[in-house]
């Protein structure tokens, strides 16, 4: 199979009153495993379904390896579906719900047979094709609705939230099966979410969404570690964001980059005082920003680190709430004017439990470095 690149240009819909989607463009380039993020009701799905063939935007482009596909019906289109529900039909057999659709285009027998027993192994399911989907498990299902789609070989297959029905563990489990079967059959992927943890785990790029619009694609990294928005950093993973006015830039190299000026700036946010943080970004005293700062990337200790570097934010609090979940402890540590989350991992055994606990007096440390300017705001 050879996947398609999507190219979707100037879309928008609305359902009555309500526009879900504003005027949305993204490119999706060939063979990608690309992810459409974003809460309940931004759009994503609507997205995916107009791209599918289910939904016609009320204005705008959708062009597969350059063809104008808008006008083609669902059926004609080099693309399929995988939905949450799985939609297996429940009288047919793995084999024949697999086979449905190579039946219907008249394939001859040995044909089906080869073509189902190689979709069920690459799904892994080829010792349960006699079984009926009420035998199966969620999982099972889930890979049997794959097979399904992609016996058809689509240049294109849409997945609609297909995790959301697993638990935890099985959610774990199938996205590593998703990522080996893109690995293994090269064409594109459409995968629409709103859980975080999925989209970084397997996307080669995200479009975050908010509303309707796109608020960034980029690379998980670079979405983790530089979100563009004040929303992109709160809804991916967990984050310190604070509002501030900068009121002294200097010049600095704390990096390796070639060519590439940095800029420290000392920023007094209300709730903190003075933090020290760094951009790659010409900018200016008396600009309004906000920072985000990840709960990975601070040090929490009982004792004052004794550091001479200057490029070190220090704050002095009271844990008051610590959440203990075996590989690592959650602190919500108190300052003065504000609440501060801390993730400590826990890297080496440990036989007397914590060593911080709830009320006790602790240090927070970290690099301006590991602080980001999301958003200017004048």
């Amino acid at each position: 199979m050879i996947g398609s690149n999507v190219v979707i240009g100037g879309i928008s819909k609305s359902f009555g009153d309500f526009e879900v989607l504003k005027n949305v463009s993204l490119e999706i380039k060939k063979g990608e495993f690309f992810s459409l993020l974003g809460p309940s009701g931004c759009g994503k799905t609507t997205l995916l379904r107009i791209i599918a063939g289910f939904e016609q935007p009320d204005k705008g482009t959708l062009t597969l390896d350059g063809d104008d596909v808008l006008s083609l019906p669902p059926n004609r289109r080099p693309t399929n579906t995988v939905f949450q529900s799985y939609a297996l039909f429940p009288h047919l057999t793995v084999f024949e719900n697999v086979a449905f659709s190579p039946r219907l285009k008249k394939d001859s027998a040995s044909q089906i047979k080869s073509k189902v027993e190689r979709y069920l192994e690459l799904v892994r399911l080829e010792g349960h094709a006699d079984k009926k989907p009420n035998q199966l498990s969620g999982g099972m299902k889930q890979r049997v609705a794959i097979a399904r789609a992609l016996i058809n070989e689509p240049r294109v297959l849409l997945l609609d939230e297909p995790l959301s029905a697993l638990d935890a563990k099985l959610r774990q489990h199938m996205l590593i099966e998703l990522d080996r079967i893109h690995d293994e059959i090269g064409i594109t992927f459409i995968y629409v979410t709103h859980d975080q943890q999925e989209a970084l785990s397997v996307s080669d790029r995200i479009a975050v969404m908010n509303q309707g619009e796109i608020l960034q694609i980029d690379t998980p990294h670079e979405i983790y570690e530089s979100p563009a928005t004040n929303f992109v950093a709160k809804f991916i993973g967990e984050t310190n964001l604070f509002d501030g006015i900068i009121k002294k830039v200097e010049k600095v190299k704390l990096h390796e980059f070639d060519g590439v000026t940095e800029y420290m700036a000392e920023v007094e946010i209300p709730e903190l005082g003075i933090i020290k943080v760094t951009d790659i970004d010409e900018i200016h005293a008396g600009q309004k920003v906000s920072i985000t700062v990840r709960p990975e990337k601070i040090e929490i200790t009982k004792e004052k680190p004794a550091t001479s570097r200057y490029d070190i934010n220090l704050l002095h609090g009271i844990v008051d709430e610590p959440i203990y979940s075996g590989f690592q402890t959650k602190f919500y540590v108190q300052t003065d004017k504000a609440i501060i989350r801390v993730i400590k991992q826990h890297a080496n055994y440990s036989d007397e439990g914590p060593d911080i606990r709830w009320k006790d007096s602790v240090y927070l440390s970290w690099s301006a470095v590991d602080g980001y300017i999301v958003e200017v705001k004048s």
